[in-house]
């Protein structure tokens, strides 16, 4: 089985072109390659798969030939990633199976537009963000009230007034099962100047990220809503980097850089 890895952010996943669709990606075998000792190392899989082949979102062949089939790093799948569909683009890009500077993903979470940015960046149309009401996160004994944004996948986003790197977040944040029954990724946050924050997040499904995208633009979403404003953009600075966040009216982007550093051969079995 081929495989490419890459990064967005120092936010890894492990490639698997399955443009045939004839990988059968289970969980334990998804859980296996990001094993950071026994397996590849990362924070997921992202498998490229044709969208009239694969029965999850066929309904977005006609706007995007690729299907982004993601998988969080203990081998559940996952509605959507920022940092993923970047690398997934750059991979498309490299590999002359789209034509840029614009195309479209096919995600769990709708059709995403990509736009390859002259500086090699890479910008993803994220969509218009869900807000719902505040819920609580709790840290080391401490509860943090944040936001809950819905970005394709779940996000509470919580600005703090500890500093963010000294929180342990070794352990998954407490939350609120009943507002978030499949799980929630749980970003906290100091916002640092005018339009920027510092960020950190537990992902559901992975631990601590060094970045994550989705999670990125739920925080922009949270401190837009603490200053008043709405629309802007904002730099959100990650352990792994940093990512630039626009929101208007109608939707959200997410600009950042997106790297392959090594393609190979997987010989790891069931």
């Amino acid at each position: 089985m081929r495989f490419l890895k890459g990064h967005g952010t120092e936010n890894d996943f492990v490639i698997l072109p399955d443009p045939d669709g004839g990988v059968d990606v289970s969980a334990a075998l998804v859980a296996r390659i990001c094993d950071r000792r026994a397996g590849i190392g990362a924070d997921g899989v992202l498998r490229v798969a044709r969208t009239k082949q694969s029965h999850e979102v066929t309904e977005q062949a006609s706007a995007a030939e690729w299907f982004m089939d993601y998988r969080n790093a203990d081998g559940s799948m996952a509605e959507m990633c920022g940092n993923g569909v970047r690398v997934f683009a750059r991979y498309l890009v490299d590999a002359g199976l789209v034509e840029p500077p614009e195309f479209a993903v096919a995600t769990r979470g709708g059709v995403r537009r990509i736009r390859v940015e002259p500086s090699g960046d890479i910008t993803v149309d994220m969509g218009k963000p869900v807000v719902y009401g505040e819920s609580v996160a709790s840290v080391g004994g401490q509860e943090y009230t944040g936001l809950h944004v819905d970005m394709g996948n779940p996000h509470l986003a919580c600005a703090i007034g500890d500093p963010v790197v000294q929180l342990d977040l070794t352990h998954q944040p407490g939350f609120d099962p009943g507002v978030f029954p499949g799980g929630v990724n749980i970003e906290l946050f100091n916002p640092v100047g005018v339009s920027r924050v510092v960020m950190r997040v537990y992902e559901r499904g992975s631990g601590e990220t060094r970045s994550c995208g989705t999670g990125a633009v739920a925080t922009a979403i949270a401190a837009a809503h603490l200053s008043g404003d709405t629309t802007g953009t904002w730099t959100v600075e990650v352990p792994g980097g940093t990512l630039t966040v626009t929101l208007d009216e109608d939707t959200s982007y997410l600009t950042g850089a997106a790297i392959i550093v090594a393609e190979g051969e997987l010989m790891l079995a069931e």
